[in-house]
């Protein structure tokens, strides 16, 4: 090969790298590395509550005549999550996506549901194991509200250059869709995490008026 033909076949490559560039081909590799780490911190979150959730368990095992309908919920709920097969790819299934939602929003609701009903349990209020994990999942909730925020960030940025011209066309080129993301009905249920509280409640009116 000439020298010459070298030239021109460097110059056409860098060409074509340009053109790339100015298309968003190097902002959908950037975006779509956020929106995987930002998911996996998302799943590392959930995986720290579903680890969390069998010392809860054992705990509320020992209170007599604790409510095992709630009890049981839990457990199956954790179940289902945690045998869930998730990873990277299923941010290009938007079925398997909203199953993933929809797994844990039953496990948030079956913990919410135990918390609440752990109140009516002195012995479980005045369990100070008990009440440390109440503030583990608790914090655990608040870092999944974060994790998933994130996430729901990263995706938006990388749907807008998915749909916008001419980086759509790209899109198309290189088969980068648009990635699911949390629904706003999901989202609400998660933006209020089960809240800890150590007050003792209120005395009765009668008694009060003695």
């Amino acid at each position: 090969m000439s020298l010459r033909a070298r030239w021109v076949g460097w110059l056409l490559a860098a060409g074509a790298l340009l053109g790339l560039g100015g298309c968003g081909y190097n902002d959908f590799q950037r975006l779509d590395e956020q929106v995987k780490a930002s998911w996996s911190e998302v799943l590392n979150q959930y995986q720290r509550r579903a680890d969390l959730i069998p010392n809860i368990v054992n705990t509320v095992k020992g209170e007599a005549n604790f409510e095992q309908e709630t009890l049981t919920k839990v457990v199956e709920a954790r179940a289902k999550a945690t045998s869930m097969q998730v990873s990277p790819e299923t941010l290009n299934n938007p079925e398997a996506f909203n199953r993933f939602q929809q797994v844990q929003g039953e496990l948030s609701s079956a913990l919410s549901r135990l918390i609440a009903v752990s109140e009516n349990y002195p012995n479980l209020k005045a369990n100070q194991g008990f009440q440390d994990l109440r503030v583990q999942l608790e914090g655990t909730e608040n870092r999944i509200t974060v994790a998933r925020n994130r996430y729901i960030k990263a995706v938006a940025d990388y749907n807008v250059l998915a749909r916008q011209f001419p980086t759509n066309l790209t899109a198309m080129l290189f088969s980068y869709s648009v990635k699911p993301t949390f629904t706003v009905a999901n989202e609400a249920q998660i933006s209020t995490p089960p809240t800890v509280s150590f007050e003792k409640p209120a005395a009765p009116a009668a008694a009060a008026s003695k």
